[in-house]
């Protein structure tokens, strides 16, 4: 799974250095700065906690469990832009889930406010 995410790293970090406004959604939102991203990261965001109220008590292969799949990748799409005009992409994200992988929820919280 994780080689997909280097894949679309390696994508997203190529559509920013060399790809065109006009033609590559990547390289406009990069164009157009962080807060233009930021926003979309916020859009996205949104709409995922919508539809994933309309998905609860839902059938997995309803309507509303697709919706809550594609705003689930919209949202993972557009933190991985984030991450990518940043300087930085999804190894990061999952070294840190890997570094907290087998803690409790709640340890995890406590180191971080220990920091």
């Amino acid at each position: 799974m994780s080689n997909m995410l280097i894949q679309l790293d390696r994508v997203l970090r190529m559509r920013m250095q060399q790809g065109d406004a006009e033609s590559s959604y990547v390289a406009s939102l990069h164009h157009k700065g962080l807060n233009k991203i930021l926003e979309k990261v916020g859009e996205e965001a949104t709409e995922l906690v919508l539809a994933a109220k309309d998905a609860e008590g839902e059938d997995l292969d309803s309507d509303a469990h697709k919706a809550l799949i594609s705003e689930t990748a919209d949202l993972w799409f557009h933190s991985l832009v984030m991450l990518a005009h940043l300087g930085t992409d999804s190894r990061a994200v999952l070294d840190e889930l890997g570094r907290r992988f087998g803690l409790s929820g709640l340890e995890e919280k406590a180191a971080r406010k220990q920091d």
